[in-house]
C-alpha cells in the first residue's frame, strides 16, 4: 500500500523526467544520424596512436566534404560528411592513408526520409496494437475501471519510458555528439514490448484480485487491490528487469562499439519502464477510479 498511498511522489519524479525530457528535444533536438538525415559516415583507426582531431580535421579541410569528426574507442575517430562520391570516398581515404578503414556508409537524403517515416509509423503502430490488445484482453473488466482505460493508461506509461531514454539522448547529442540512427528506433521499440509486459503482469494480478475479492463479496477498497496486486509482483518485476540490466551492462561495456548507443538506450528505458509500471501505471488506475468517483487525486 506504500506505493499508492504515496503515489503523488512518485508522480512528481516522473513527471520531472518528463519535462527534462521534453526540454531537451525541445532546445536541443535529437543529433540525427546518417539514417535519418542522409550523408556519408566512415570510421577509422591507427595501429597505433591516432593523430590529433584537429590535424584529421586540417587534412579533410581541403577536400569539401563537410567533414564532422568525432573520436571513437582509444585509436579511433568516425568521421560523418555529406553524400559523397565514389571519386570523393577515395580521396579521402587516401587523405588518410596512415589510418585503416572500419567501415563506411552511405546513404541519400531520399531513404534517409523514408526511414525517419518509417521509424515513426512503426512507433505508432505498435502503440495502437498495445491499447488494442490490452483493451480485449481486459474486456470483462467493466468496475471500478472500464477495460480501454487500462490500455490508456498503459499506454501513459509507456510514453514516459521512451520519453526518457530520448531525453538522455538529446543532451547526449548536445554535449557528446551522440547520433540517433535506426538502431535507436530499434530500442524504443523493445523498450516499448518489455515495458508493456511489466505494466500487463501488474495489471492481470489487479484484475485476478478484483474477481476473487468479487466472489469473496468483502467489498475491499479499490486502492488495497491495486495495492496489494503490486506487492505481490513487486520481487518478480524487479528480479526480471535486473537479470535483463545485468546482461545488458556487459554487453556496454564488453561489447563491440557499434552496439554501445544500443544497449544504453535499451539501458536506460528498461529501468525507467520498471519504475512506471510498478510506480506509475498501476497507481494511476487509483487515481482514475477516485476521479471518476470524484475524489480527490
Amino acid at each position: 500500500m506504500f506505493i499508492v498511498q504515496h503515489r503523488k511522489l512518485f508522480y512528481a519524479v516522473s513527471g520531472l523526467l518528463v519535462a527534462a525530457s521534453l526540454a531537451a528535444l525541445l532546445i536541443w533536438g535529437l543529433n540525427l544520424g546518417i539514417d535519418f538525415e542522409g550523408g556519408s559516415i566512415l570510421e577509422i583507426s591507427y595501429a597505433e596512436s591516432r593523430l590529433e582531431k584537429a590535424a584529421v580535421e586540417e587534412t579533410l579541410a581541403p577536400l569539401g566534404v563537410s567533414a564532422s569528426v568525432r573520436p571513437t574507442g582509444e585509436k579511433g575517430y568516425i568521421i560523418r560528411m555529406r553524400d559523397v562520391t565514389e571519386g570523393e570516398r577515395q580521396s579521402v581515404s587516401e587523405a588518410l592513408s596512415g589510418a585503416t578503414v572500419e567501415r563506411f556508409n552511405s546513404v541519400g537524403p531520399i531513404l534517409g526520409r523514408e526511414a525517419a517515416g518509417k521509424s515513426i509509423l512503426s512507433i505508432s503502430l505498435v502503440i495502437l496494437a498495445i491499447i488494442l490488445f490490452i483493451a480485449f484482453a481486459f474486456r470483462k473488466v467493466s468496475e471500478p475501471v472500464s477495460s480501454w482505460k487500462y490500455g490508456v493508461l498503459a499506454i501513459v506509461a509507456l510514453i514516459h519510458d521512451i520519453l526518457v531514454p530520448t531525453g538522455v539522448f538529446a543532451v547526449l547529442g548536445r554535449f557528446a555528439g551522440v547520433e540517433v540512427d535506426t538502431l535507436f528506433v530499434t530500442a524504443l521499440l523493445v523498450i516499448l514490448g518489455f515495458s508493456v509486459h511489466d505494466t500487463i503482469v501488474v495489471f492481470d494480478r489487479v484484475r485476478e484480485n478484483l474477481r476473487i475479492s468479487r466472489e469473496a463479496r468483502d467489498r475491499k477498497d479499490f486502492a488495497a487491490i491495486v495495492g496489494e496486486s503490486i506487492q505481490q509482483t513487486f520481487v518478480r518485476s524487479i528480479n526480471t528487469s535486473l537479470t535483463t540490466v545485468l546482461a545488458l551492462l556487459v554487453l556496454y561495456f564488453a561489447g563491440p562499439e557499434v552496439t554501445k548507443h544500443f544497449s544504453l538506450a535499451l539501458l536506460i528505458g528498461i529501468i525507467a519502464g520498471t519504475y512506471s509500471s510498478i510506480f506509475i501505471g498501476s497507481p494511476l488506475l487509483v487515481t482514475v477510479e477516485k476521479w471518476a468517483g470524484k475524489n480527490v487525486i
